[in-house]
């Protein structure tokens, strides 16, 4: 999970605990407030129906008036009973109702006694819950009857629902400004680390010039200005780490190589005897020379690889091949091209031509007869394939032969560096592709590589063409 989205996630924890904490005691607080608020507001109209039906007890139609102009504004149930609990007046009835005994309920018989009642309770006829309200209707301090208001308690629930809905509103719209709030400190603070990601990646590239910006808060221009101290002295490395490869190399050369001309002159004075010694020393000779441009080769690992250009893959194994047929054919063995077409990828032809020759030396070496070179395109990846038929690989060489000095378990009665499949790796990396070695089916190894295939002009021409 990257920074931004765990300072994200913290952001939001915080948030979310706080909003919790502060609407949780709102929306209680709410709840309480809106039921006294309507039972207060019920037991307030109860009275007014009381004072109003007072002097009207004896008259039923504006009783009736009465009990039904409430009732709307209540949007509930308006009753009133005479002093002995019979029906005077009901808000849901347009006639005069039938003078229904409700002297047995508990709240109307509590306003006859001159107290007043309120509470809740379940209509069974209704199939709801209810919040009545009874008081005493009075005239000239004697009780002469009973008024009470019923409403249903959803409508109580639903003024709570909707300021509860309020509250949760009100906390969504903080959170989305506090996440946006959070996302843009939490991208001030990734930034800088990915810009200092980006710059790695360039130097890991090979790109030594590359340096990152020392912007953000302190710290993140301590690691910035640290990390370009430490790209500042990579390069002085690798630069004295060139000087010396460039020295080593003319310097080691040059004797090797007036060793090999004074081995040749001394075999051709020399007697018989003495022939295969010199002959022998001139082998060694050669081997240590391949020894000096195999090590200077991987010398050069890390160093930012040059300009790529288009590279034919079958041109390339044509060329290989006609620089290894003669070392084939004097040990007995065939090298031959089996690739179908062609395939170009972007790299630099004497990286590849490097790479194709350890791979072939490499097949020469174990194969009994013979040795194919193989290549094509697979989708976006074009390969190259050598493929031999020696004795294959031992389980876990797959990987294990790409290391240095490795020698496999068929390798070591052979003379060699154990280098060639190092380079092949190196030189694969150096322009993004990847080698890998597997068993062939039939028997032998086939060492492949893969790289990035190349746009060639006619794709270019047909791509243009087809938009």
């Amino acid at each position: 999970m990257s920074l931004r989205l765990q300072l994200m996630g913290a952001f939001a924890y915080v948030l979310v605990l706080i909003l919790v904490a502060l609407e949780v005691p709102l929306a209680l607080n709410l709840a309480r407030r809106i039921d006294a608020e309507v039972k207060n507001e019920s037991a307030a109209q109860a009275v007014v129906v009381a004072a109003n039906a007072s002097g009207r007890m004896n008259r039923s139609q504006a009783l009736a008036k009465v009990t039904r102009d409430a009732g709307r504004d209540l949007g509930g149930r308006v009753i009133v009973v005479d002093r002995r609990g019979r029906l005077l007046a009901d808000s849901t009835i347009a006639t005069a109702p039938r003078p229904l005994p409700y002297a047995s309920r508990p709240e109307i018989r509590t306003a006859l006694g001159g107290g007043r009642a309120q509470g809740e309770r379940h209509s069974d006829t209704l199939g709801e819950d209810l919040l009545y309200t009874a008081v005493p209707v009075t005239n000239n301090g004697r009780v002469v009857g009973a008024a009470r208001v019923t409403q249903s308690i959803e409508a109580v629930h639903d003024r709570v629902r909707r300021g509860v809905l309020a509250l949760v509103g009100i906390g969504g719209f903080a959170l989305l400004v506090g996440l946006g709030v959070a996302w843009l400190l939490a991208n001030s603070l990734s930034k800088p680390l990915r810009s200092l990601a980006g710059t790695a990646r360039r130097v890991e590239g090979g790109d030594l010039e590359a340096r990152a910006e020392e912007i953000g808060p302190t710290e993140q221009r301590e690691v910035a200005t640290a990390f370009n101290d430490m790209t500042d002295r990579l390069g002085t490395v690798l630069a004295a780490q060139r000087e010396f490869v460039a020295n080593a190399s003319h310097q080691l050369r040059t004797p090797l190589t007036g060793l090999r001309l004074r081995l040749e002159s001394a075999r051709a004075k020399s007697g018989p005897d003495a022939e295969p010694e010199l002959e022998a020393a001139e082998r060694e000779v050669e081997r240590l020379a391949r020894l000096l441009s195999s090590l200077l080769t991987l010398a050069r690992e890390g160093d930012r690889p040059g300009p790529s250009r288009p590279v034919s893959l079958a041109r390339a194994a044509e060329r290989a091949q006609e620089r290894w047929t003669a070392s084939a054919e004097q040990e007995g063995q065939t090298l031959e091209l089996v690739g179908d077409g062609d395939a170009t990828i972007a790299a630099s032809e004497e990286d590849l031509a490097i790479l194709l020759d350890n791979l072939i030396e490499n097949a020469l070496r174990y194969s009994p007869s013979r040795v194919e070179v193989d290549w094509g395109r697979d989708g976006s990846e074009a390969w190259l394939a050598v493929l031999d038929e020696g004795p294959g690989l031992a389980p876990g060489e797959e990987t294990q032969l790409f290391e240095r000095f490795a020698r496999g378990s068929a390798g070591h009665k052979r003379s060699g560096t154990g280098l060639g499949l190092a380079i092949v790796d190196t030189l694969a990396r150096r322009w993004r592709g990847r080698a890998a070695l597997a068993n062939r089916p039939d028997g032998g190894t086939r060492a492949e590589v893969r790289f990035a295939a190349a746009v060639t002009v006619e794709e270019e021409t047909w791509v243009e063409a087809s938009s």
